[in-house]
């Protein structure tokens, strides 16, 4: 999936960006409306995410020529105007969804992962997730592995979801803060390396072959060797 991001805040922008990125997706992104304009011609994005308050002009603006032009892909609103009426607007005039600032990044990709399903309605989220002979059942909440059921706590099976969720891939401690705890990364706090500690006595049993790897000096990756 290629993301639009037009934010003329450079350290919002990186910001966002990052976690997109780390996220899976792909990413252009640009800080004023003339040139994400030039960028939305080419129609290779999937959802653009649009703040308002743009140098060369508002972002409603952008999103108008957009729309004229044809360009009928999701746009994700992200704006200091706070207000009902500034919500509303932005919603009637092409939006499609409407974040404020300040916001979670979590949230964020949440947002964005419900504009692109509503985009592709044949993409049904899955309800169960497998890494070898470990499932997690989304809707019952329930964790296997080899069969047994595992007693996890409901940050335990989060933690594990997100995971699952990311199968192959080194997820840092900030992110995993992010997503599992939304909270901004806290060098003082263990919390991270306290959960992976207890989730994996439960789910690398000594009887089987591990599954959750320690990246030293980078963070964590969960994946059937």
């Amino acid at each position: 999936m290629r993301l639009l991001l037009v934010e003329d805040d450079i350290s919002i922008q990186r910001f966002v960006e990052r976690a997109l990125v780390e996220a899976g997706y792909r990413v252009d992104s640009t800080a004023d409306s003339r040139s994400a304009e030039t960028l939305a011609l080419e129609g290779n994005h999937d959802a653009f995410i649009i703040d308002l308050g743009l140098p060369d002009g508002d972002g409603l603006d952008l999103i108008a020529r957009c729309r004229a032009q044809g360009n009928g892909a999701p746009v994700l609103i992200l704006s200091a105007r706070r207000s009902v009426r500034e919500r509303v607007k932005g919603l009637e005039e092409g939006g499609d969804d409407y974040l404020t600032k300040p916001f979670a990044i979590a949230e964020l990709l949440a947002r964005v992962r419900n504009l692109l399903r509503r985009a592709s309605p044949g993409q049904k989220e899955p309800s169960r997730l497998e890494v070898g002979d470990l499932q997690l059942d989304l809707i019952g909440r329930e964790a296997r592995r080899g069969g047994r059921v595992l007693q996890l706590t409901p940050q335990e099976f989060s933690l594990l979801e997100y995971l699952c969720r990311n199968p192959g891939r080194v997820v840092t401690r900030t992110m995993i803060l992010d997503h599992v705890w939304h909270m901004r990364f806290d060098p003082a706090t263990n919390v991270v390396d306290v959960h992976i500690y207890r989730l994996r006595a439960k789910v690398d049993r000594s009887d089987c072959r591990p599954l959750i790897h320690t990246m030293r000096g980078v963070g964590y990756v969960l994946k059937d060797a």
